[in-house]
């Protein structure tokens, strides 16, 4: 793989602020994410893949036609080109490191520094070119970086017509950072048999298992009364929204738990007297746990307003996505593929849970098996976050050997 074409091709796209909006109805939520879609259309028209489509929702397909004479499984690769919102992904200046030295990287737009004293894995990249951001945004490597490995790869095929391969559909989606990545995929029109999203983080992970995830908005009513008088009448929705929160476990939170550990996150809460609001995300890997979950948060509910005599407290759940392991286990030689292909590569093969979501858990159920596979990444979302470019390099071997091996393992 050409090193420099994978650093211009990432720079190209970084340079392009996509954040999405949640706060928006439309697909995609802001109108800037335009702006990469359109410009990967014409890459992959440019580059020769086939059926380049892109709809009204800004969603892209393109086809790599087969070059062998017997019919093989049709594979797809996704990835998604929205950034997050937690984060400003606008005027994004990298810093590209040439063979790091292993010490701390000061991020020159900001008093940051990026330091393998905290950030451990950097340890991992001696002697490897990083590219960084400046301190003031993220690089949006999430998913960029993925992005830059199925256009690389795509391109390396059709340059070189020894390889072969069977059909390989690629698809690039808006909003999947808002959790609507999947929500308008046209799985019958991408005709895929399984496909891989490259959007994992460090070299190496391999992901068939997710968190089921929910979301719950608990409301609480009090009764408001001058305070001068307020003995036996008012009621402090604040307080009995404290004992909400109290009564649920203290150490099943994000930053207790890990791996296959679930939890429940209080991410944004709004008060007064009269009314008070909860937002929280409730995720488990086990689907009985995951119940479990939901049903504790309820009879909490039931039983405070059973301690208060009125309808004092109202809960509304809502599933979100589902732990995608139910759909790739019956299908497991997809991620077995996968494994072999990072082996042949020269990569020792990292398969553990994601503790989160991915645009492949709902394709999953949508009825297209989606691994996910790493992009390269490390501290997604954030000023720290970085890539090295050997990463990104190796995850495009990644995608042309599971092309490979596909159209002869059957």
């Amino acid at each position: 793989m050409n090193k420099q074409e994978i650093i211009d091709r990432f720079i190209s796209y970084i340079s392009i602020d996509t954040e999405s909006d949640p706060a928006s109805s439309t697909t995609p939520s802001t109108e800037k994410q335009w702006d990469l879609a359109n410009k990967l259309f014409q890459e992959l028209k440019n580059m020769g893949m086939s059926d380049v489509s892109i709809d009204d929702n800004a969603y892209i397909m393109a086809t790599l036609p087969s070059n062998v004479d017997h019919q093989v499984p049709v594979i797809g690769f996704i990835s998604h080109f929205d950034t997050t919102p937690d984060y400003t992904g606008k005027d994004i200046k990298p810093q590209i490191i040439e063979n790091y030295d292993g010490g701390d990287i000061p991020l020159k737009g900001s008093d940051l520094v990026l330091s393998p004293d905290y950030f451990e894995d950097l340890k991992n990249y001696v002697g490897q070119t990083l590219i960084t951001t400046d301190g003031t945004t993220l690089l949006a490597a999430d998913d960029k970086a993925g992005i830059t490995e199925i256009m690389t790869a795509m391109k390396y095929l059709i340059d070189h017509p020894e390889i072969k391969h069977g059909t390989i559909k690629v698809g690039f989606t808006p909003d999947e950072e808002i959790g609507r990545g999947a929500h308008k995929f046209d799985v019958e029109k991408f005709g895929a048999d399984w496909a891989y999203t490259m959007d994992g983080s460090q070299i190496g992970e391999l992901e068939y298992e997710n968190f089921n995830a929910a979301g719950a908005m608990v409301t609480f009513y009090g009764k408001i009364v001058h305070p001068g008088y307020a003995k036996g009448k008012m009621i402090n929705s604040m307080y009995v929204a404290q004992e909400f929160i109290d009564s649920l476990p203290r150490l099943e939170t994000p930053e207790h738990t890990e791996r296959y550990q679930g939890f429940f996150h209080l991410y944004e809460m709004q008060g007064s007297v009269e009314k008070s609001v909860l937002k929280y995300i409730i995720r488990d890997h086990d689907k009985e746990h995951f119940e479990a979950r939901k049903e504790a948060m309820q009879r909490m509910v039931a039983d405070l307003n059973e301690q208060y005599d009125r309808q004092a407290v109202t809960i509304d759940i809502e599933d979100q996505y589902f732990n995608m392991k139910e759909k790739v286990e019956p299908v497991m030689h997809i991620v077995d593929l996968a494994e072999k292909a990072m082996q042949q590569v020269g990569i020792t093969p990292i398969i553990k849970p994601i503790r989160g979501g991915t645009d492949g858990s709902q394709l999953s159920y949508m009825g297209l098996p989606c691994p996910n596979i790493f992009a390269g990444g490390h501290n997604f979302h954030g000023p720290y976050e970085y890539v090295p470019v050997e990463s990104m390099m190796k995850a495009t071997e990644v995608i042309v050997k599971i092309a490979e091996l596909a159209a002869v393992e059957q």
